[in-house]
């Protein structure tokens, strides 16, 4: 995941244009993935698909033609979406279209400016400090022009058509966290659960943040409509038709800041109460691992577009710091240093923990509810001997078939009856296998 993220860092990245794509080429070294492109004017939702930016060259030169800021050193050092300019201005006027960190006189800002055109530059305090009175040089060699938004998609096919739905986006420039370490995670994810076939059908989307998950929902409206189960049909029963064939999004999951040193925090869906709710403060808690929970909040990343109320998905989010809780955010220090192999591979391994829940996590009905079956005749008590932990899967037994009316799901048997998940799923099984289970 590390080697991704050094891979990706160069790259310009923004809400349109060829740094998107070179993202996703190399993505797709990892991952087959179906490439969308979204022509410009394209209206989606309640928004318009803006016109392409890509950017060859920009910087700021002295009077000896030294460049003082400099595009080819960071990507980050010309402001989003700069419509071109070529000019020569003293640094009184130029001084208009700088943008600094005072309190960090030593990094660069991240700073855009999508839909009001302008130029500038980033650069640090300290730089502009030491810039003389006198003429500059000021070039951004950038196009503006129709052409196309860029985002795609990866499909794990599950046993069942219904989708569990996980969002990173892929705007931004040279920042490490935000969200490289996403995309890194959301990537190997998906390699992992290739390799056993999930319950539910995993949909990865690689989007720019805000107008590529609002094109990806104007473009889904069929696969994300709010459409409860009839009775007697519980999600996930349909059989899956193969990638791409489109159940709907039951579940989902925000994938952003996800390589830094803090503890994992989640953020719940809009819902609150909503299954993948449950099922990651299940696992966190059950990891033993430092973790925050934090209630919903229309701002933040693209679960918000997805928990709007129009659609309101089950979509939480889950990073390391919560979205611009750390200094470096949106900013130059945001860089290699700041992700860490093991915290990538620390959240990976909860999203791998909270997704086995999540797939497990199904309701059964007790075929044999008038009083206790016979479990040992059935083999299930003499199947336990010898081992450590019999008896805890004894009360698992006891207590699946006691909750199992076809209200509760084996995470509310876990929670109320204080067991490992675990235990619980492998009691129904067994019980399953035994014909006392039905689902």
């Amino acid at each position: 995941m590390y080697a991704l993220v050094e891979r990706l860092f160069p790259l310009c990245r923004s809400i349109t244009g060829d740094g998107v794509r070179a993202t996703l080429d190399i993505v797709g070294e990892y991952l087959p993935l179906r490439v969308h492109e979204v022509p410009t004017g394209t209206r989606v939702l309640d928004w318009t698909v803006p016109q392409e930016w890509n950017v060859r060259d920009a910087y700021v030169a002295d009077a000896a033609g030294n460049r003082v800021v400099d595009f080819a050193a960071s990507s980050l050092h010309v402001l989003g979406y700069s419509v071109p300019v070529s000019a020569t201005m003293p640094l009184a006027e130029l001084r208009e279209h700088l943008y600094t960190l005072p309190d960090h006189p030593s990094w660069v800002p991240y700073r855009t400016s999508y839909y009001e055109p302008r130029w500038g530059f980033c650069l640090a305090q300290e730089t502009l400090d030491a810039l003389p009175d006198g003429e500059y040089e000021v070039r951004v060699d950038s196009t503006l022009a129709d052409g196309h938004l860029t985002y795609a998609e990866h499909v794990v096919p599950g046993q069942v058509a219904d989708e569990v739905l996980v969002s990173s986006h892929v705007c931004h420039p040279s920042l490490a966290n935000d969200n490289l370490a996403g995309i890194a995670v959301a990537t190997f994810l998906a390699r992992e659960l290739a390799k056993r076939t999930p319950w539910y059908t995993y949909r990865f989307l690689f989007a720019p943040g805000t107008i590529g998950a609002i094109t990806w929902l104007a473009r889904n409206a069929e696969r994300v409509e709010r459409v409860p189960p009839a009775a007697g049909d519980p999600p996930g029963r349909r059989p899956a038709e193969g990638p791409g064939a489109g159940g709907r999004v039951r579940h989902g999951l925000v994938l952003a800041c996800a390589g830094d040193r803090g503890r994992l925090t989640y953020k719940e869906s809009r819902r609150g109460d909503a299954e993948i709710d449950r099922v990651m403060r299940h696992a966190l808690a059950a990891s033993g691992r430092p973790h925050g929970v934090t209630g919903f909040t229309p701002y933040g990343y693209d679960e918000r577009q997805f928990c709007s109320p129009g659609f309101d998905l089950g979509v939480g989010s889950l990073s390391r710091t919560p979205y611009a809780g750390y200094p470096e955010y949106h900013t130059s220090a945001d860089n290699l240093d700041l992700v860490t192999p093991e915290a990538m591979a620390d959240t990976l391994a909860l999203c791998r923990e909270a997704f086995s829940v999540l797939d497990r996590n199904r309701r059964y009905v007790n075929l044999s509810p008038y009083g206790e079956p016979q479990l040992g005749r059935r083999g299930l008590y003499d199947s336990l001997g010898g081992r450590s932990d019999a008896r805890q899967a004894q009360l698992a037994l006891l207590w699946v078939l006691s909750l199992s009316d076809g209200e509760h799901s084996l995470l509310d048997v876990a929670e109320r009856s204080g067991l490992p998940f675990d235990a619980v799923a492998a009691a129904a099984d067994a019980l399953h296998g035994a014909g006392l289970l039905g689902a």
